[in-house]
């Protein structure tokens, strides 16, 4: 006799994700499982008078989304600042900062988040919206930021003598002074004057930015920074039962990790909740072409005098990474440029003749540029790309500066989503918040509709199933949950998804606009509309 469902979603355009099943009209969910996906007949037995049915209307139903890079503490602080994504000018930028002033009178630093290039370039524009208070503004990637003359002087770097490791730069202007504008580990001089929440604030941050997540239908994420603090802090909120997000957390390795600090990512990997857990390494490999940072194969194209060197030699990368993989730890690394791919493909392969092949999902985060030579490379090595579509600018007018800083020679080979997947790799995707939105359909749409920049340069998309399956099953096996998460059928866990509209009956420009009717993780819903 059938088990009796909690839940019954019918009527519904069911997308499991599942080799051979892939649409079907309803789900049964009991505890916190799929207990039966098929007919809306078959379903009825599952029913009982206290099963709750929900009518999906023609809907798409599919597994919950698995945003596969994801920075979810940072997020959640950073939604506390003033919000500058739709600042078009500075005039916006010190409105919007006025405005969160105003509403934050004790705050002692006034902070944003979000801006584009090309809006803010010198402490002085700043100083124009407050003088005596020290100012802190960080552009939409993460990489790069603004401060006034006050913060400035406050972290001692206004005048030269103080400057940044690693691949930090200050930009100076002929006298030698800060403009304001402070590009990678730069960043922290200043950063590192400003008080991070406290553990109660922290939580009650997280708690807020993980309602809106859940309110997008994403039920999962792979976490692209972490220590084993930040891992605890995502494990008091489950211990709580106040986590509705499954994080998959590594340990972040720097230029300055040694080796006897990766004991910490090994102790992260015996973190295995029903929510939370560790057992991966990341790697920066380069910055991001913005700041001049990535790091590449040929010069940059409005500007060949700036030549990253990478923040990882090959030999150093090389090293770390073996003792990564011997620890039986999964590795992530952003790349960005052509040349931090290489570097690191190269690395896995090192890795694999000094330790041996075995299923490690190794992975290349971003791949902002390829070279045709390394497209084979990810299925021959076993690599998983994970890549983001929002990243890319949907057409050659968008007025992004990342098309400037790379030059039409590349755009061909820029977010080859279509010929990555077609050499063979396992293509995860994501959004990479709070670099852009976490909201998947914008992703999806994006994958779908992106336009050729130029009439020679390939075409680039992704079709509907693949790009949900890169946010559901294809994800999933980016993080060795395939045989859990990631499809909809029996003896999964019940993440799933109602869409506001049929996915496979609108034109794919119209997918931007659709949004979740029901969001469920783990067999309770975390989000109805």
């Amino acid at each position: 006799m059938p088990i009796k469902a909690d839940f019954v979603i019918e009527n519904a355009n069911v997308f499991t994700s599942a080799e051979g099943m892939s649409q079907t009209e309803a789900v049964a969910v009991q505890g916190n499982h799929i207990v039966y996906a098929g007919t809306n007949e078959g379903a009825q037995a599952f029913k009982s008078k206290n099963t709750k049915v929900i009518n999906g209307q023609g809907g798409t139903l599919t597994p919950g989304i698995i945003d596969s890079h994801f920075h979810l503490l940072w997020g959640a602080i950073e939604l506390a600042g003033a919000q500058l994504n739709e600042a078009a000018s500075a005039k916006d930028v010190g409105n919007i900062l006025k405005k969160y002033k105003e509403d934050n009178k004790t705050s002692k630093w006034i902070q944003g988040r979000g801006v584009k290039y090309g809006i803010i370039s010198t402490r002085q524009q700043l100083d124009a919206v407050f003088q005596d208070e020290p100012i802190y503004i960080n552009a939409y990637d993460g990489h790069t930021s603004w401060a006034n003359t006050k913060a400035l002087e406050m972290a001692g770097i206004l005048q030269p003598g103080r400057e940044a490791a690693g691949n930090g730069v200050v930009v100076r202007d002929g006298q030698g002074l800060a403009t304001g504008e402070l590009r990678e580990s730069a960043m922290y001089l200043v950063e590192d004057l400003i008080l991070l929440p406290d553990e109660a604030r922290k939580r009650e941050l997280l708690r807020a930015a993980i309602r809106q997540i859940n309110a997008a239908g994403v039920t999962s994420v792979h976490n692209m920074n972490g220590d084993m603090r930040e891992l605890m802090t995502y494990a008091a909120l489950e211990d709580a039962g106040e986590m509705t997000l499954r994080v998959y957390e590594p340990y972040h390795i720097k230029p300055e990790t040694t080796e006897e600090m990766l004991a910490e990512a090994a102790e992260m990997a015996k973190v295995q909740g029903e929510f939370v857990r560790g057992g991966a390494a990341k790697f920066f490999m380069d910055g991001v072409w913005e700041s001049y940072t990535a790091l590449n194969l040929e010069p940059y194209a409005d500007d060949p005098n700036a030549k990253p060197e990478g923040i990882f030699s090959p030999e150093h990368f090389t090293r770390m990474a073996a003792l990564c993989d011997q620890m039986g730890l999964q590795i992530f690394v952003h790349c960005c440029g052509d040349g931090a791919v290489r570097r690191t493909l190269d690395g896995y392969e090192a890795v694999q003749r000094s330790n041996g092949r075995r299923d490690s999902r190794h992975r290349v985060e971003h791949i902002e540029v390829i070279h045709p030579d390394d497209l084979p490379r990810f299925k021959e090595l076993g690599v998983i790309a994970s890549m983001q579509p929002l990243h890319s600018p949907l057409t050659a007018n968008d007025g992004d500066v990342w098309l400037e800083r790379t030059g039409k020679h590349r755009w061909g080979k820029s977010f080859a989503w279509r010929e990555i997947k077609d050499a063979g790799a396992t293509l995860a995707l994501g959004s990479d918040w709070t670099v852009a939105s976490f909201n998947p359909m914008l992703g999806i749409h994006s994958a779908l509709t992106r336009h050729k920049w130029s009439p020679d340069t390939p075409d680039q998309r992704l079709g509907l199933e693949e790009a949900l399956l890169g946010y559901t099953r294809d994800a999933a096996y980016a993080e060795f949950q395939e045989h859990q998460k990631g499809q909809l059928k029996e003896g999964y866990l019940a993440d799933l998804v109602l869409w506001s509209a049929d996915l496979f009956a609108i034109p794919p420009e119209e997918t931007k606009n659709v949004q979740p009717v029901l969001t469920m993780v783990n067999g309770q819903i975390a989000y109805e509309a």
